[in-house]
């Protein structure tokens, strides 16, 4: 089988080779997938930039934790899943249900990636993917569509119809969050940097949009013009978060998920003015995931597509999705 590999110390994507490996094998309770589709999220960018967490790489790794395909075989006592059943990843290896739980997560260099033609992973790191969707679509969102129900959907507040959702950016998490928010009957506000990709967003059905170099206290005016939101999908982290606590209306949510923006600090006392509250967002679990692929199903989502790739354009595509026209999700596609 073909796979793309990592370097052992890799510092750039444009280090990513082909190589031709062994074809897998189930063992006790595996389940051997055929991936057609994947997508690319920030966290990839780190791993193979050899800043994630740990550090470099050691050996030589598949990377990406996003894919969807077909199962190919089970080993023995699975019985979930069945050859020809359409799947998608699970970000980590063995979290279920439940509360969060410290396990390995997906091509992170030292556990199974998803970026070859065949991939071997433990029964409870794979669901069914929605019904509705294709194998493109069904590989945006293991990780950046968890996320974004996670933050959405899950928690102490979960959203509800008439309420305000800020969304930051035009990345997988944010889009997602948008197309998930709406389909909850909430309202939608989008802050980026870009007019034309604002115009985007707009026509996927933010009702609102930002200009954060425009409006550089766009917290604040969020607040003012609009009565505030009652969830940010804070993918910025320390250097936006104090935006988005004085986006908050009263009692709101932050849902803190990205390092896009890592330095600085906020004063948590902006909190104490909305009875707001900080959530930290773990990516979800196998559950969430169905019950995610159940409300894309339910709503007709179809998660945004910025630029398709095919396999051999592995470095293309990971240039696309870094640089500055990258929007929604990059995916990449076996046919």
């Amino acid at each position: 089988m073909r796979a793309w590999l990592m370097p052992a110390g890799t510092d750039t994507f444009e280090k990513l080779y082909q190589e031709t490996l062994p074809d897998p094998e189930p063992g006790p309770g595996e389940v051997l997938i055929a991936p057609k589709a994947w997508s690319l999220n920030y966290r990839d960018f780190a791993i193979i930039n050899g800043t994630y967490f740990g550090g470099p790489l050691t050996k030589p790794g598949v990377p990406l934790c996003d894919g969807a395909g077909e199962v190919v075989a089970v080993g023995e006592g699975v019985t979930r899943f069945k050859a020809g059943d359409r799947v998608q990843s699970t970000f980590f290896i063995d979290w279920v249900d439940g509360p969060p739980r410290a396990v390995p997560a997906l091509g992170d260099g030292t556990m199974p990636g998803m970026f070859a033609e065949l991939v071997v992973l433990p029964q409870n790191a794979v669901v069914p993917m929605a019904e509705s969707l294709d194998f493109a679509q069904a590989a945006c969102l293991p990780c950046a569509g968890v996320t974004a129900w996670n933050a959405l959907c899950e928690g102490p507040r979960p959203i509800k119809a008439g309420e305000k959702v800020l969304v930051l950016g035009t990345g997988g998490v944010s889009m997602l969050a948008l197309q998930i928010a709406r389909a909850s009957g909430a309202e939608v506000i989008a802050t980026s940097s870009s007019d034309a990709k604002l115009e985007k967003v707009r026509a996927m059905g933010a009702a609102h949009t930002v200009n954060y170099k425009s409006v550089p206290e766009w917290g604040a005016h969020v607040l003012e013009k609009f009565g505030g939101v009652h969830k940010v999908v804070e993918v910025g982290g320390a250097g936006t978060a104090a935006q988005s606590m004085a986006a908050l209306t009263m009692e709101g949510e932050v849902a803190i998920i990205g390092v896009l923006s890592p330095e600085g600090g906020p004063n948590p006392r902006g909190l104490m003015l909305n009875a707001g509250l900080m959530r930290g967002i773990y990516v979800g679990s196998a559950a969430m995931a169905q019950r995610l692929n159940a409300a894309v199903d339910a709503n007709g989502i179809e998660p945004a597509i910025g630029k398709r790739f095919s396999f051999d354009q592995a470095i293309e595509a990971y240039a696309h999705a870094w640089g500055p026209d990258s929007f929604a999700k990059t995916v990449i596609e076996l046919g």
